[in-house]
């Protein structure tokens, strides 16, 4: 109790060497006497959430923090948005609702599609690689593939030079994804787990060591996410060359970087699927829409009407019966009167 290295906050190492920083200082102004200080005492509360609010800079762990990827991608979209302005006069083709017509896609956040949620983690993964730090972070032996190699084939002598395109790091995530059978929410798990790895082990992603750790993440969140996870001897029929014995150790040194914190939460995976949509449509990549059919009219109302149902209950419990002096400038529903 009182102490800012507590069990119960889970945090990188780079920002627990942040708070020991702000522990040193502390020590050092309890020095004084206490005169100088004139008898001030710092609340408990004052000194425990240090790892707390720095949490809120890491966007795997809190809703409030921006995705790494997005942060990333804003110099080439400017880029890509210039280019298009100039190329076509301004003018993009769009499809825009209408009052007899309605365009919406099949992508929800329940329920992502697959093949534009994966091509949308790709596009992340490439400005990760593209945008990474000149100086360049730790480089694990663990996820270095020329120690590791993923095939039989010679790893060329420059393989950590050339940055991989985009079609090359979707062709490897989809074909993971297709024979493992893994869903869409599964990829955005992947990403949470990838930009969660770069934070705590202080680590970037570079052309010598991305495929390996796209390989980790994919691995653990399927066993997180999927209720049948998919085992490490099946990727080894995916990946004929690697052994089971490299994967358990992928696994192994990928969770103790994480410090086994493979907890998503629900806002946190819902702030990666609609930053995932931003950088779609910033890219042009924007999902199929189609015209509104009376049938998928009739289908959300449906659920429109399930969860009004669902909810009423509780929105009637928490209605409050009494209300104090202080409290009568609440808002109420007056009923409209048309003359």
């Amino acid at each position: 109790m009182g102490s800012t290295t507590s069990c119960c906050v889970s945090a990188s190492p780079k920002l627990r060497r942040n708070a020991h920083s702000r522990l040193e200082s502390y020590h050092q102004e309890s020095e004084l006497s206490r005169e100088e200080t004139g008898g001030y005492l710092q609340h408990i509360s004052d000194r425990e959430n240090v790892d707390e609010l720095n949490m809120e800079y890491n966007p795997s762990d809190h809703p409030r923090a921006s995705t790494i990827f997005l942060s990333k991608s804003h110099n080439d979209v400017r880029e890509k948005r210039k280019s298009l302005f100039i190329n076509n006069h301004g003018t993009a083709r769009r499809k825009y609702s209408s009052c007899s017509t309605i365009f919406l896609d099949d992508n929800t956040v329940s329920q992502p599609n697959l093949k534009y949620t994966i091509k949308c983690v790709a596009l992340a993964i490439y400005y990760h690689i593209k945008n990474r730090d000149t100086d360049g972070g730790m480089l694990l032996d663990i996820f270095d593939e020329k120690l590791h190699p993923l095939s039989k084939s010679e790893v060329p002598l420059d393989y950590d030079q050339h940055d991989p395109e985009q079609k090359q790091i979707y062709r490897f995530v989809r074909t993971l994804f297709s024979a493992a059978q893994l869903t869409a929410e599964c990829a955005i798990v992947t990403l949470v787990y990838l930009e969660r790895l770069l934070t705590y082990a202080e680590i970037d992603i570079c052309p010598g060591n991305w495929k390996r750790i796209v390989l980790g993440a994919i691995l653990l969140a399927s066993k997180v996410w999927d209720d049948q996870a998919v085992w490490n001897v099946d990727y080894c029929q995916i990946l004929k060359d690697i052994t089971v014995e490299d994967m358990n150790e992928l696994e192994r040194q990928f969770l103790e970087l994480l410090q086994f914190n493979i907890n998503v939460p629900s806002s946190v995976y819902a702030k990666y699927y609609f930053d995932l949509r931003s950088l779609s449509e910033s890219n042009n990549l924007s999902f199929p829409l189609e015209p509104l059919s009376r049938d998928k009219a009739q289908k959300l109302e449906a659920i429109s009407r399930l969860c009004d149902n669902k909810y009423k209950d509780v929105r009637r419990a928490a209605r409050k019966r009494s209300a104090s002096m202080d409290n009568l400038c609440g808002i109420r529903w007056v009923p409209a009167i048309l003359s």
